[in-house]
Formats: structure tokens, sequence, C-alpha cells
């Protein structure tokens, strides 16, 4: 077992005592509003509109561009030496160059609330200057895989630290994050060599918010999802606006190719009129995550009844065919 990365002190002490103490999520909220505030108005597409204080922060790698972070929710009065439940481990989005972990901490930490450990990481990323660079049909986003892949097998590594099955992981991402969290389990290359190799990137589940799937990726194979599809590929929950025509056509290509695969595990659902990023803003947020919640209990990650109010809009969901 190689020694534990450091751990980072919570930029929210209170926020964090509370949790610890087993407060639920919405007491919490409701006892302190202003642990969540809204983003600006004119934030982007791969930033929540409304956020929360940060988890207990890991370092899960070290790199020449320094240490690689991940932030961790837990359940309520939790024990992990005497719990192990499945984890959830999330990927901004940002269009393989932004983004931030803010955009998954409202879902870990309600995720969290209901009894699962949720955590959400950072990765590398190619700035745009430096992308002509690269080697010819090398894509910038091999770098945020080969992370990916190194968070994944940092929290199987550490299930019984943090009290989680490590057959049980469920993955996701927002964006350009879903494209991280597919290839990062379905590729058996871009590894770190860092990496212990007997660890493997294998998950039980996916949770995938409008993930980027293009057709220029077939320019590099690496992260190429079509080179990459097998007929186990786990279940998953994938969300889109209608309206988001650079991205679901690529989300619909992927669903297509595991059909004819003979897996019929994917469901893929749709918001009326709405685009990309739609699931960062209220009350998509809420309406994305209760269809992610029962998607996980009809799946035996959860148990019980999720606990979000309905919208009061009375936005929805649509299953597509």
């Amino acid at each position: 077992m190689p020694k534990t990365p450091s751990l980072l002190l919570p930029t929210a002490p209170t926020l964090a005592v509370l949790l610890a103490l087993g407060v639920p999520f919405f007491a919490l909220r409701a006892a302190a509003p202003d642990s969540s505030k809204p983003a600006a108005a004119d934030a982007p597409d791969d930033t929540a509109q409304v956020v929360v204080e940060p988890g207990r922060k890991f370092v899960y790698k070290q790199t020449a561009a320094g240490p690689q972070e991940l932030e961790v929710y837990y359940p309520p009065d939790w024990n992990p030496g005497k719990n192990q439940v499945p984890g959830v481990l999330m990927f901004h989005g940002g269009s393989w160059t932004g983004g931030s972990l803010d955009q998954f901490r409202y879902l870990c930490k309600y995720l969290a609330s209901r009894g699962l450990v949720a955590a959400t990481a950072n990765y590398r990323m190619v700035p745009k200057k430096d992308r002509a660079k690269l080697p010819a049909g090398e894509s910038y986003k091999r770098i945020c895989i080969t992370d990916a892949k190194s968070a994944i097998r940092w929290m199987k590594q550490h299930a019984g630290e943090l009290g989680i099955d490590p057959q049980q992981l469920i993955v996701g991402g927002g964006s350009a994050g879903g494209h991280i969290a597919v290839l990062a389990t379905t590729n058996s290359g871009l590894d770190d060599s860092a990496d212990p190799k007997d660890v493997d990137t294998l998950v039980a589940a996916y949770l995938l918010f409008n993930p980027a799937f293009q057709s220029a990726d077939s320019d590099d194979s690496e992260v190429d999802f079509s080179k990459h599809l097998t007929a186990k590929f786990a279940p998953a929950i994938f969300f889109f606006g209608d309206g988001d025509r650079t991205f679901l056509s690529g989300a619909e290509d992927l669903l297509k190719q595991l059909r004819e695969l003979g897996n019929s595990g994917s469901e893929l659902w749709l918001a009326k009129g709405q685009k990309h990023g739609f699931f960062n803003k209220p009350p998509w947020q809420d309406v994305t995550l209760s269809q992610a919640d029962r998607f996980l209990v009809e799946h035996g990650f959860l148990k019980g009844s999720g606990t979000l109010p309905p919208s009061p809009g009375g936005e929805k969901l649509d299953k597509a065919p």
C-alpha cells in the first residue's frame, strides 16, 4: 500500500463539523443558508449556478504541474471502519481546458446525505497555447484521461480508509468530464506509469451530464469512445437538453453502438428546450439529480426515496426511446 497522500484541511471547518455530527443535508442548508451561493449570472455553462463549500481535500497524485486533488463528502456519522458503501467520483467539465470542482459539490453533498461516499476530482489540462506543440495525431484530451484513471485508482486503493466498496464505484462527469469518465474506464491505455498496475479502472455505473463526445475524436483513437466500447459497458444514465445539438448526437451514436453490441443498460433523459450545461442551473440541478437518485436506487446503490423536493415550476425530463 503506498503512502497515504497528504490531507489538506477543509476551507470551511464549521461546515465540516456539522457534516461530521450528522446534520442532514437539507437541515444544513436551512441552518446555514450562506453555505450555498449563486454563481455569476454570466458564469460559463460548465460552472454550477448553485455552489456549496468544498469537501475534505486529498491529494491523489503529485505531478510536475503541482498536486492533483479530489474532494470527498461523507455520510452523516460516518465510520469507515464499520461501513462499506458504494462510492461516487465525478469529473468537472470545461472543454478539457478549464472548469473547477464546484460543478459537482452540490451533487456530492446530496449523495453523501443519501448514504454514499462521494468525491469530485480535478485533472491536468493542456492550455490552448500549447496544443500546437503536441505530436501529430495526439489529442490534448489524453492527459485528462490519464489523470482520471489515477483518481479512480486512488479511490480504489483507499477504499478501506474511505469506507467504500471498490467494486461498487460509480463515476461520471459533465460535458468534457463525462467524456473523460467514459474513456478513463474503457480505454486500456493512457495509464500513468506511476499508477499501481494491479488496480483497474473498471466501474459499476455512470452518471453522465451532457457528456461531450465528438466526431473529431476519431482523429485520435485513444480518445474516441467508439474504439473502446464493449458489451460489458456498465449501466449509465445520460442527461441532455434537447437543444444541445453540439454533443447530443455524439451520445446518441454511443448509445446506438451499445445497443448493437447487445448492451441495453443505459438510458437517456432529455430536458425540453434546454441547451448545453442546463443541469448546472436551478431547477435542473435538482431535477437531474432526482432522476440520478432514482437510477441509483433501481440499480441497488441506494435505498429508499430521494429527498429532493419536486420542481416548483413542474420541470421534468423525458426518457428517450
